[in-house]
């Protein structure tokens, strides 16, 4: 299995927690699919901590075609929402955001300070994340007679591919998902096959 053929991700939020002279940075990451999903999470957290002064936060998003985006939220640039997708890079973790609420205690952090404690609380909520690999797949469907069953069967299990739809009649089709870096010598040795359409 190639680098690009999984990402890692967390499975179900988690929280952190990081205190500094009074001040309190709540940091909580969610597993997301979109943009919209991670707007949506932070509309949930803005509504539930109402009362902080800073919600900031940075995600990122699709492996292949990689988005990303962090906030300082009223913070002095760059001391808030970058720091938190630094964890992210370092993690290499997708599919999630990490927003760090933040309670002001009184007293000032400093530049240096609030990096510290935004990249430490985003750290916190990562630590004790349930973190998973996710398999990049390509969907190839075939469509062949019933007679060239075994033919196309014998590949499957040479090649150890997942069957994810079946439909077998006297034209069978068969839906496979293989991982992104095998997608095109798959297909390859399918097409030789005659009588077998790939798509």
């Amino acid at each position: 299995m190639e680098r690009d053929d999984y990402y890692y991700t967390i499975k179900a939020p988690s929280k952190g927690l990081f205190k500094d002279r009074g001040s309190k940075f709540i940091a909580l990451a969610f597993p997301v699919q979109s943009e919209d999903e991670a707007m949506e999470r932070l509309k949930e957290v803005k509504k539930e901590y109402y009362d902080a002064r800073h919600h900031c936060y940075a995600y990122r998003i699709n492996p292949e075609n990689e988005i990303y985006k962090s906030s300082d939220d009223g913070e002095p640039s760059g001391t808030a929402g970058k720091p938190i997708l630094n964890q992210l890079l370092s993690k290499e973790l997708f599919n999630i955001i990490v927003i760090v609420v933040r309670y002001f205690g009184g007293t000032k952090l400093g530049t240096s300070g609030l990096i510290n404690a935004y990249k430490t609380a985003a750290r916190e909520s990562l630590s004790d994340a349930d973190v998973t690999k996710v398999l990049i797949t390509r969907t190839i469907t075939l469509e062949y007679e019933y007679p060239l069953m075994n033919t196309v069967m014998r590949i499957i299990k040479d090649e150890n591919l997942t069957v994810a739809e079946q439909k077998f009649e006297l034209s069978c089709l068969l839906t496979l998902k293989v991982e992104k870096s095998r997608e095109k010598l798959i297909r390859k040795k399918f097409e030789t096959i005659f009588g077998v359409t790939v798509k």
